[in-house]
This record gives structure tokens, C-alpha cells and sequence, in this order.
């Protein structure tokens, strides 16, 4: 795989530790080891559909967690760390122009090319540091996710966290998932309402290429 910063990607997944044991109750749904994402397909690199994390991001996050249950949530994980060859595939994606079998779902506003200009995909994503975490909120009482005015991974100016046009609820639920992980010491972004990176990561010049699954923790 030759990439801007192959030089910096390591194998060691020693400082990670695997989320739902770490937080027993979270909720998972890789998208990535799945079809169901702006790709169409299983992404290189997903083995098996869990959460990994650092050790920091996930001792943060647990904080999170105990924080949501108080109020009635669970929090449900979409994506966490993410290896480097898993983000070189989604680059290899956005070349392929005729691969447009996803946009309905995720980009229907804009074309392939702008996801990446536009920072909804990063070329070095802060996922392969593996402080990085995409999540909502699911209400206890429903078991279902509260409305956060659009969907995971959908690209385009409804997912920014301060879009206007959404309802007070709608934007009162983003910014409830905001400042839990903001009180916890992660950094939010302005496109994306799912994406937080813990601010003192502890990686935060190396990215990381082990797979996916849970050999690489109990191994």
C-alpha cells in the first residue's frame, strides 16, 4: 500500500483494548464490516464487526457511557479505530467514477469527488490513530436511536452540528451527545455530528494498520 504516511504506520496493537469489554453494555454496529455504507460493500480491514480503541479514548469514553446511562442512553458505536488500509480502499473508491451504487443513501447532494475536498473523508484519517469514535445515542426506553436529523455517514450540510434547518429536538439531541463528549475530553468536528477524537490522544503521529477483530487483543 503506498500512501503520504506510510513511514508512520504501525502493527502494534498493544495500547488498544476491545470496547465492549471494556464497556460492557455498549452498542455496536460496525457499518464498515457490513454492505450498508457509502461504499457498498465490506471494507479491507474489518474481520469482524467490533469496536477498538485505545486504551485513553475508551477509559474517556466509558466516562461518556456512565454519563448516558444516568440519562437514559446507551451509546451505539458505528465506527472506531480504523485501519490505514481500510481508508486507502475508501481513496481507491473515490477514484473508481462509475461506482455511484451508494449515492442515493449517503451523497446524494454531492459528487464523489467533493466528499473528499469537502472533509467528509480523509485521505490520513484520525480513525487509524485510534482515538477517533462514531457514535449516537439509543434511548433506553424505545431501544431505538434518538433523532438526530440525518442518518450515520450522510454527507452533506445536514449532518454539520449546527445546521439550522433541523428541529429544536433534532438539535437539541445533537448537542446533548456533544457536550457528554466534550465534558469527557473529546473534540468534536464541524461537518460531521457522529465524530469525536479524544484531544489528548495519545498516538496523535502514528496511524495504525491491524486488522479489525478480536485476535489482535486477546492475541
Amino acid at each position: 500500500m503506498t500512501v503520504d504516511y506510510e513511514e508512520k504506520i504501525i502493527q502494534d496493537a498493544s495500547g488498544f483494548v476491545l470496547l465492549a469489554d471494556f464497556i460492557p453494555g455498549i452498542v455496536q454496529e460496525i457499518r464498515y464490516y457490513s454492505t450498508y455504507n457509502f461504499v457498498g460493500e465490506r471494507v479491507d480491514g474489518y474481520e469482524e464487526p467490533c469496536a477498538l480503541l485505545t486504551k485513553e479514548a475508551a477509559r474517556a469514553l466509558k466516562m461518556v457511557a456512565n454519563e448516558a446511562n444516568v440519562q437514559g442512553y446507551r451509546l451505539k458505536i458505528f465506527d472506531a479505530y480504523r485501519p490505514a488500509r481500510a481508508v486507502h480502499h475508501f481513496v481507491l473508491w473515490g477514484i473508481e467514477d462509475l461506482d455511484l451504487r451508494m449515492k442515493p443513501y449517503f451523497y446524494p447532494e454531492l459528487e464523489k469527488q467533493e466528499l473528499f475536498r469537502k472533509g467528509y473523508i480523509a485521505k490520513m484519517s484520525s480513525h487509524s490513530r485510534g482515538s477517533t469514535v462514531d457514535l449516537t445515542l439509543l434511548d433506553m426506553r424505545t431501544g431505538k436511536e434518538i433523532d438526530m436529523g440525518s442518518p450515520f455517514d450522510y454527507f452533506g450540510e445536514l449532518s454539520h452540528p449546527d445546521y439550522p434547518n433541523v428541529t429544536k429536538e433534532q438539535h437539541d439531541n445533537r448537542m446533548l451527545l456533544q457536550s457528554m463528549m466534550v465534558r469527557a475530553g473529546f473534540v468534536p468536528i464541524d461537518c460531521e455530528w457522529w465524530h469525536f477524537t479524544l484531544k489528548n490522544e495519545p498516538y496523535p503521529d502514528i496511524y495504525y494498520d491491524f486488522p479489525v477483530t478480536k485476535d489482535v487483543i486477546s492475541g
